[in-house]
């Protein structure tokens, strides 16, 4: 840097604006450049006048995070110290978030000013003493939680990739029985993973999801499971959860070729989001053209389900245990799950009962017309077996 520090204020106080001017007017290796009331003006003249170094006051109209901001967008060698009549933390992280180097508290003895104008100039940073101790507290604070999250992340990557490579994932197989023959139609594979950190199944998916990761999870998965359709009974289906996007990628239409696809289902839960429903009914499009079938899950838990119902056309939908649970005892329930069975028999599609646990919920599914269920009252998860009902 060369020649006088070339010096802007933005400072909505007209006192503390004159005072400051003064005071930096009274320097010989300083020159005002300007001297602004709000963020927009400030702005405005540090463009005109490129400064080398900006006080900006937290509290001004527009915004002195909005100020700090445009002024490093179109200045970037200007050097910016916030001036506050607070020293709360959050206006001190705030200022030093939108790019200030220094923050000082109004009140703060001239000569620091003027030192911490140098001192910016010169490319280093100042903090008043009423804000130090707390920001360096603070900013430990958010290190720590950083290293915690990255080391976290490591972990979990080398977990999930463990998983991947085959060391972990095992499947356990739920029925899904015809209500009035007791006899099994298919099977809905459950994954589970043996891992060091005590995580649910649906956890480790997000988990992944959060990673991008869950396309090779759900694929490993898909692919455990399809290992075991030579055990399952011809006359029984296999139902694997999967995501839109891994149903319909290219690498589980690899999984499936020379599996029998008529006695694979694909259960697409409530919670998957669908941004374009034209292409992912061209993508199960070439599923179907292989017999593989579709099946909504978690159907009547929200208004997604519905949209899946209606867009996507599926084989099978399934009542989501919140309308099964006591539904031998809830008129409002059986309403419900009365409007769907008709609609599912409108559409061609048959409806399986989740979550069957009573006698009583059994009977009033029966009653109703529901041909399928599934739940621990007709059988709970288990490995693999040869022999069904």
């Amino acid at each position: 840097m060369n020649g006088r520090i070339r010096v802007l204020i933005a400072e909505d106080e007209p006192t503390v604006r004159d005072a400051l001017s003064d005071l930096i007017r009274r320097e010989g290796d300083l020159e005002l450049v300007g001297a602004a009331a709000d963020a927009f003006q400030a702005i405005e003249l540090a463009r005109v006048h490129q400064p080398d170094v900006a006080l900006v006051d937290v509290k001004m109209p527009g915004g002195g995070a909005q100020a700090a901001r445009g002024i490093r967008v179109l200045c970037p060698q200007t050097r910016i110290t916030a001036v506050s009549a607070y020293d709360d933390r959050g206006s001190v992280l705030e200022m030093l978030g939108a790019g200030a180097a220094g923050y000082l508290v109004k009140g703060t003895p001239a000569g620091e000013i003027l030192q911490a104008i140098r001192s910016s100039a010169r490319g280093h940073g100042a903090l008043s003493q009423e804000v130090t101790a707390d920001v360096i507290r603070t900013l430990a604070v958010q290190l720590k939680r950083e290293e915690f999250q990255v080391e976290r992340r490591k972990s979990d990557v080398h977990q999930i990739r463990r998983l991947l490579d085959g060391n972990g994932i095992s499947v356990v197989f739920q029925p899904m029985v015809d209500l009035a023959t007791a006899g099994v139609i298919g099977l809905e594979a459950l994954v589970r993973f043996q891992s060091k950190e005590a995580r649910s199944p649906t956890g480790w998916f997000e988990r992944a999801a959060a990673l991008g990761l869950l396309e090779e999870l759900e694929l490993a998965a898909a692919r455990c499971s399809l290992n075991r359709l030579k055990d399952v009974p011809g006359d029984v289906f296999l139902a694997l959860n999967l995501s839109p996007d891994t149903a319909t990628s290219p690498q589980f239409l690899g999984e499936i070729d020379g599996s029998p696809g008529e006695r694979v289902v694909i259960e697409v839960t409530e919670h998957a989001r669908v941004d374009d429903y034209d292409a992912l009914n061209r993508s199960l499009g070439r599923l179907r053209s292989r017999g593989v079938r579709l099946a909504i899950d978690d159907a009547g838990a929200g208004f997604a389900s519905l949209q899946h119902i209606v867009r996507l056309s599926p084989d099978f939908i399934k009542l989501d245990m919140t309308l099964t649970r006591g539904i031998d005892a809830d008129p409002v329930r059986r309403a419900l799950a009365t409007a769907l069975i008709s609609f599912a028999s409108e559409i061609g599609a048959a409806i399986i009962a989740e979550g069957i646990e009573t006698e009583g919920e059994f009977q009033t599914l029966l009653g109703l017309g529901v041909p399928y269920g599934q739940g621990f009252y007709l059988g709970e998860p288990a490995p693999l077996r040869t022999e069904f009902p």
